[in-house]
């Protein structure tokens, strides 16, 4: 004869099972996969430095038809396992940056698309009318694709900069893209040269390679320096910790090399932030040595503090 005692507990211990296992029914989700914000701000200084993702996408190819063309497929691969990612696919990210200096919006590239772009801006809580300045780092169609859209200019307040030498190599180039994006500003953009400013703070810095113009920009307030960089390295792994490997989209690849060291010397010695338009969302990152070479470590909460 069973004890009272264990009738009950196991009555107990059914009805909760069916009690959980119904709760499991009904709290059940759908799986949605992988998501980003579209904004990150910090400050430096007295300024507010704003991040978009203006896109993000997954490339289904062997990373190194772009990237280490001049690499082993072992050293290649070692690299990708060392890091802790694959080797047939890679994440690339789509960075525009807002520079509020207090007195101007300043907007560094402009996205893929203009769709891209204003959502992201929106969701920062500016509007793209707001813009007062949209500088190009250089002309690639994920960088000035954000300029126009069906309707007109996508930022119709703002004046244009880029760099003059930029222009002067694309001018005759005869390419779809500048000529549907950036001729139609031919008479309003401002060239500039190394060493200029666009506004207080805010100074043009030859970083030629990956196109024949290329231009970083310094942005400097209350003594403190941050360096965007636009594209003069594309990858945390494969141009960081390996700058002399190769870049399909480098048009001058010595060239973008040497200017790959001569900036992460630079960013290593003096302990300075970079924006990165491809490294990872969102962006923000410091160079340290690793021997002859370097790697990317990401900003934690430095900017919040």
């Amino acid at each position: 004869m069973q004890s009272p005692f264990y009738m009950r507990r196991r009555t107990f211990l059914t009805g909760s099972a069916a009690a959980i296992s119904g709760s499991a029914l009904s709290a059940a989700a759908p799986i949605m996969g992988p998501s980003f914000t579209l904004h990150r701000r910090f400050t430096l200084g007295s300024m507010d430095i704003t991040t978009l993702l203006s896109a993000t996408t997954t490339v289904e190819t062997d990373p190194q038809t772009i990237f280490g063309l001049n690499a082993s497929k072992d050293d290649f691969a070692q690299a990708c396992m060392d890091a802790n990612i694959p080797t047939d696919k890679f994440q690339m990210f789509y960075t525009p940056t807002v520079v509020n200096t207090g007195t101007e919006l300043v907007l560094f590239d402009t996205g893929t698309t203009p769709q891209g772009t204003v959502a992201a801006l929106e969701q920062a809580g500016y509007s793209a009318d707001q813009i007062d300045k949209v500088v190009l780092t250089h002309f690639h169609g994920d960088h000035i694709g954000g300029l126009h859209t069906d309707m007109g200019r996508t930022f119709e307040n703002a004046s244009y900069y880029c760099g003059a030498l930029e222009y002067e190599d694309w001018d005759f180039s005869g390419d779809e893209g500048f000529e549907a994006k950036v001729r139609p500003l031919e008479d309003e953009l401002e060239m500039l040269d190394d060493g200029q400013d666009i506004a207080t703070g805010i100074t043009a810095m030859a970083a030629h390679g990956h196109t024949v113009g290329h231009m970083g920009y310094m942005i400097e307030s209350q003594g403190k320096n941050l360096f965007l960089g636009g594209d003069f390295a594309n990858h945390y792994i494969w141009s960081v910790a390996h700058p002399d490997w190769e870049v399909r989209f480098d048009r001058d690849r010595p060239m973008a090399a040497q200017t790959r060291r001569r900036i992460f010397d630079m960013l290593a010695t003096e302990k300075m932030p970079f924006i990165g338009y491809h490294m990872p969302w969102p962006g923000l990152g410091y160079i340290e040595r690793n021997g002859d070479t370097f790697r990317y470590a990401p900003a934690s909460y430095q900017h919040m503090l």
